[in-house]
């Protein structure tokens, strides 16, 4: 298929960052949770440049033999990332120094910077700055043709050039300039220091400011002329070539020491610096010109998830109380609960603690025999790893495939790995070459008239009572031996890797996952073109793989009607002749949408499968995702709902055009929806609130 009907990957991904921006610039939203997009935009935007850009950066290097394997020139990628991103920082910029800045000082919180601060405050800053600053500050000098500095990734310097003093008689123009680098300690001290508040209002000021109104204290004997803030990110790949011999944790472990010394992906430097200025940096640190990268005054904008609030929780999203369902409490256990038919919550609507609940029962009851899971991110001070730890310690056998290439979370997930060894559960590691993505818990139990031999917990998301209450998933209780079976076969194979599955009832990437999706749409092509109504809706978080499009873009000219909710990635270009029938809806709102649910039409005996796989490359061909079905009409139709709510969301949805542009709907004398809000609102509705 030709090139124009697949958009490269990484201009879409832009396009959900760009996504995020707009709802830091929506009036509608609390001033602070304005505040908070900007925050996951630079965070997004780091990371963004720290895998994918670098990824294209390696490739410029060392190109592959078969240049079809990446489909795009990536010199040609690369310019047009700089282009949206230069846009975007612009964009970046007025949101928040002519938006933000200004609506803060109406409800009198004063971001201020070193030209309006009066003459007490000064006091104040400078007896913090020598009680608290100072030792966490470490000045160098930049000596041509010495060792120069190591910049840590991702921390932020200020570039100072200065002057030796001299008598006063010395010709300012034969004045002979140095150049300096001092750390600005945000991963010691807060980067937003508030000042005392007088008369109501509430002065708040940048550590990095702190910092440069006392620099001459840093570099006695130096006049100091100008200083610009300066950071570097770094290469995040590992590196690790190998995974099929030796020891893969060890490997990684000491691969994470590589990742902080990883090769440049971005130079950000304030654009005002002088160009001999940016020239002495350049050949300091041995960067070469595509390694920069203009920004502003300030960097690392993912600091004002910690932007103070003296009045809290004013000025904020109103928090919605979890929800829980009382009919758990019916039955006396999980296991009976569970035993009787099958559960659905909705996270972070649904309260997590049915799931912890789940595990704790097992960790206790005697006739539990054994206890299987995933993981992939934990919460630190998990409750889970809790549960299975005390499972140990009543005599139950736990297995725990620990998924330790979980980007940015390979030195938590091996830490947690360590002390769960520690406490006699059997760990199993990465499966070289594959990252387990999937989400299940197996609570194997010796079954008596009124109960099963296994239950089981899947999800969309991840293990993480903590990311369950921002990230919204679907989470499935149940004891139906279909998928308790086959989900036993799963855990022999993690362990052993030796057989494959014999798989009816679940969807596993490497056995069936690509196949039975493809069937599935295929089965839509048909009943279209028999004159039948043929749909399907799937909802996701990303989608590339092209031989997925290749068919969703062949049932959309056979007539079938397709509508996809994808957060982010989308490879698919909408509103052509050979898409016309595929709509693409994006939504961003307070929580992130992170359920995956595949629904098809069948000729009218749906069929609904929730996974931890979206339809990516990553997902399809180098990870062991699940896909399970959902046999219960009740929950179906639950689902059904939610799903209907984010398709007529005309609030925080937008539509994607042919060019991934974030296009409102137009709702003009329409009842208002916001699918999040309205999705608990129905569920309050239906469930109790759980206390808080």
């Amino acid at each position: 298929m030709a090139k124009n009907r697949y958009l490269n990957r990484d201009i879409s991904w832009l396009s959900f960052n760009k996504r995020v921006l707009e709802e830091a610039k929506d009036r509608s939203v609390p001033l602070y949770d304005r505040l908070k997009f900007l925050a996951i935009y630079s965070s997004n935007l780091d990371e963004f440049y720290k895998v994918r850009v670098a990824s294209y950066r390696r490739l410029l290097l060392d190109p592959p033999l078969d240049q079809s394997e990446i489909g795009s020139d990536p010199a040609e990628v690369l310019k047009e990332i700089l282009t949206i991103v230069n846009q975007q920082q612009n964009e970046f910029g007025k949101i928040f120094w002519k938006e933000l800045v200004p609506e803060l000082r109406k409800s009198n919180i004063h971001l201020i910077q070193t030209t309006r601060i009066n003459r007490s405050n000064k006091e104040f800053i400078s007896r913090y700055f020598y009680e608290q600053v100072i030792p966490y500050l470490q000045p160098i000098l930049l000596l041509k043709g010495k060792i120069s500095p190591f910049l840590q990734d991702d921390a932020i310097y200020l570039a100072i050039k200065l002057f030796k003093k001299q008598d006063p008689d010395f010709e300012q123009k034969k004045r002979k300039g140095r150049y300096a680098i001092v750390n600005v300690p945000t991963g010691q001290l807060p980067r937003f220091f508030e000042l005392p508040e007088k008369n109501g209002i509430h002065p708040i000021i940048f550590l990095d400011d702190i910092i440069k109104m006392n620099l001459e204290v840093l570099f006695p004997g130096y006049e100091i002329e100008s200083s610009y803030s300066i950071k570097l990110s770094r290469d995040a790949d590992l590196g690790i070539d190998d995974e099929f011999t030796g020891d893969l944790p060890e490997k990684i472990s000491k691969s994470l020491v590589k990742r902080k010394t990883g090769v440049p992906s971005r130079f950000l430097y304030d654009n005002s610096i002088p160009d001999t200025f940016l020239r002495i940096l350049k050949e300091s640190f041995k960067l070469s010109k595509r390694d920069l990268v203009p920004g502003g005054r300030y960097h690392n904008f993912s600091d004002l998830y910690t932007f103070p609030n003296p009045y809290a929780p004013k000025l904020e999203d109103k928090p919605l109380p979890a929800l829980y369902d009382s009919n758990f409490g019916l039955y006396g256990s999980m296991i009976n609960a569970l035993t009787e038919r099958d559960w659905i919550l909705h996270f972070p609507y649904h309260s997590y603690d049915p799931v912890i609940q789940f595990l704790n029962e097992a960790a206790i009851d005697p006739k539990v025999q054994e206890i299987k899971a995933t993981q992939y991110r934990v919460a630190s001070d998990s409750a889970v790893v809790n549960a299975l730890v005390n499972a140990v310690r009543n005599g139950k056998k736990v297995t725990v495939f620990v998924e330790v290439k979980a980007r940015f979370d390979e030195y938590s997930n091996l830490q947690f790995a360590a002390s769960m060894k520690n406490a006699g559960i059997k760990i199993i590691y990465s499966i070289p070459g594959l990252k387990v993505h999937a989400k299940a818990a197996l609570v194997l139990r010796k079954p008596d008239k009124n109960t099963k031999d296994a239950y089981a917990f899947l999800s969309t998301g991840n293990f993480n009572e903590k990311t369950a209450r921002i990230y919204a998933d679907h989470g499935f209780f149940t004891s139906d031996e279909r998928l308790t079976g086959e989900l036993k076969n799963l855990f022999k194979y993690l362990e052993k890797q030796q057989k494959k599955c014999k798989l009816k009832h679940l969807l596993v990437a490497q056995f069936n996952i690509k196949n039975e999706l493809i069937n599935k749409i295929d089965r839509e092509i048909k009943y279209a073109k028999e004159g039948k109504p043929a749909w399907m809706i799937l909802k996701m978080n990303g989608l590339d793989n092209k031989k997925i499009i290749d068919r969703l873009y062949q049932a959309s000219k056979s007539g079938v009607n397709i509508d996809l909710i994808v957060r982010g990635i989308c490879c698919l270009i909408p509103g052509k002749k050979f898409s016309r029938n595929i709509t693409i809806t994006r939504i961003v709102d307070r929580y992130l949408e992170h359920a995956r649910v595949f629904v098809f039409n069948n000729n009218g005996r749906q069929e609904m499968y929730m996974a931890s796989a979206d339809l990516m490359n990553r997902n399809l061909n180098r990870r062991i995702e699940l896909a399970f079905p959902v046999y219960d009409e009740d929950i179906k139709k639950e689902v059904m709902e939610i799903l209907k709510l984010q398709l007529t969301d005309n609030t925080k949805a937008r539509i994607l055009d042919s060019e991934h542009n974030n296009v409102p709907k137009a709702s003009e004398n329409v009842k208002k929806v916001r699918a999040q809000i309205d999705i608990y609102n129905m569920l309050r509705n239906k469930y109790s609130i759980q206390n808080q």
